[in-house]
């Protein structure tokens, strides 16, 4: 029985799973943890994405977490990671220094800089968003700007599943999908823009600094004899050209036209397949390119799953109970509302904002609080689905939660509540790993990704359906108004 191994190499952890390269059954999994970031500042030593990775593929290769399978029986591998972090590397192929992340915000200033320079429409043009202190852009004039003799080593930019391909596989490589979260990438053309990179450098040869972009169903190359001997996968495995996270995830969901995902994470995306590049010059909606040759417009918010956690904290609550008493709060249009940027904004772009609760009275309850924090989460991932039918994404299939947060009934009820549709999830677990399986699949047998992605989708059952009298666009309409705020700002001038 040939087996491929699927890695979600995600802010929080990485996860390897095993499926059969035939059917897709999953046969098991493992995880290990990534050292915990918190923005604005937001770094992580790529080695420690490594020794994740070792770590989960060490609990197969021992049969705890598969039975009798062992990584070692894998055929061939593929990487799905967090994405636009950059990883600098020098002429010998070293880390220069620690990776910064997707949510490490402290490229805000260079972000406005580059969008003064071209103006949002002509970046949404070129490469399908406008740039925010996400993409690896930014990231790029920041090092220029506040470490010179660090950028003056640059030899190589790589975003995190490029890095991790790297190492198993000893060549710079990445996807069409990974490199259009750069804003140096055309996901219409589907290559590389080094006059945006000209921007920030315009005497250097960018060209030869970018990983070379594979298809869909192209290998990256084979495990090396000393990633073999880390990691447990027998050398001369196939490795895949890797891929983003939510690519890897709409993979693994077997997403259809017309589907529309919410993932809740560390981050929230709102997200769906598309036939056609898009280019939104509000740069609420990001033009990626899928990682089946299509397209995934997406819309992401910096703030997610953390906020619960927070106000878990604060009303000593276990998740379970926080679910409970959100539940437990009436729909009624009195009902307090969180703008919940507790860590700055990427969606809309409020890099230094900070959240806001309002309609607070002498009479307010735990529960109204707990309520609260869902809806603060939800409300911009709900704008983020009005973005995307405004930019003619098709969104009127099944609505599918994903991500940590789909296991809470809180986020599920309310998700239904307040979009007036049924919520679904899948079956499946890790949706990123299980995704690139697909992919390591796909590129083993020289078979469509496409294929594939329809053979092995999941099944998906409906777990709310919207409940009468709750309020949703009174609520909405107040959370738009609030969002908007610019008392949320810490230099509301800027």
């Amino acid at each position: 029985m040939p087996v491929v191994a699927g890695v979600d190499s995600s802010t929080q952890s990485c996860t390897v799973v095993l499926r059969d390269a035939d059917d897709g059954r999953l046969l098991g999994g493992a995880s290990a943890k990534h050292p915990p970031t918190t923005p604005p500042v937001s770094e992580q030593d790529p080695a420690a994405w490594w020794s994740a990775l070792a770590s989960a593929t060490a609990q197969l290769g021992t049969g705890e977490a598969a039975g009798d399978l062992r990584i070692g029986e894998a055929a061939a591998i593929s990487v799905g990671a967090q994405a636009h972090g950059l990883v600098p590397l020098d002429a010998a192929g070293e880390v220069i220094r620690p990776a910064k992340l997707w949510n490490d915000t402290t490229s805000a200033p260079e972000a406005r800089e580059l969008v003064a320079l071209l103006g949002p429409a002509d970046w949404a043009r070129r490469t399908g968003s406008v740039p925010v202190s996400a993409f690896t852009v930014t990231k790029l004039l920041w090092l220029a700007r506040h470490e010179p003799d660090n950028f003056a080593r640059l030899a190589q930019v790589l975003l995190p599943h490029d890095w991790l391909t790297r190492e198993l596989c000893g060549l710079s490589v990445t996807d069409r999908s990974g490199a259009s979260g750069t804003c140096y990438f055309s996901p219409a053309d589907s290559a590389w823009e080094p006059s945006v990179l000209a921007l920030i450098d315009d005497q250097a040869d960018w060209l030869p600094r970018l990983p070379a972009i594979r298809g869909p169903e192209e290998r990256a190359g084979e495990v090396t004899a000393p990633a073999a001997a880390a990691i447990g996968i027998r050398a001369g495995a196939v490795v895949g050209p890797g891929t983003g996270d939510n690519m890897g995830a709409a993979l693994g969901l077997g997403l259809e036209p017309g589907d529309v995902v919410i993932s809740l994470g560390t981050s929230g995306t709102v997200y769906a397949v598309h036939s056609r590049p898009t280019a939104d010059e509000t740069g609420a909606v990001c033009g990626n390119a899928d990682a089946a040759g299509g397209y995934l417009p997406l819309v992401c918010t910096l703030n997610a799953t953390k906020v619960t956690d927070a106000v878990a904290r604060l009303l000593g609550a276990s998740h379970a109970e926080m679910a409970t008493l959100a539940l437990a709060a009436p729909g009624d249009g009195r009902r307090p509302v969180l703008a919940a940027f507790f860590d700055g904004e990427r969606t809309p772009n409020r890099p230094g904002a900070s959240g806001i609760l309002a309609g607070l009275r002498s009479d307010v309850t735990r529960e109204q609080v707990a309520r609260a924090a869902f809806e603060g989460v939800l409300g911009g991932l709900v704008a983020g689905m009005d973005a995307l039918t405004r930019l003619g994404v098709d969104t009127s299939g099944r609505l599918i939660l994903t991500g940590g947060g789909a296991r809470s009934a809180a986020y599920r009820q309310l998700t239904a509540d307040l979009t007036g549709r049924p919520v679904y999830t899948v079956a499946l677990g890790e949706s990123v790993a299980a995704g690139a399986a697909i992919q390591a699949a796909a590129v083993l047998h020289s078979t469509p990704v496409t294929d594939l992605v329809k053979a092995w989708a999941p099944g998906a059952t409906v777990v709310a359906e919207p409940r009468p009298g709750q309020d949703a666009e009174s609520f909405l309409d107040r959370y738009r108004r609030l969002a908007a705020s610019t008392e949320l700002d810490e230099n509301p001038d800027e």
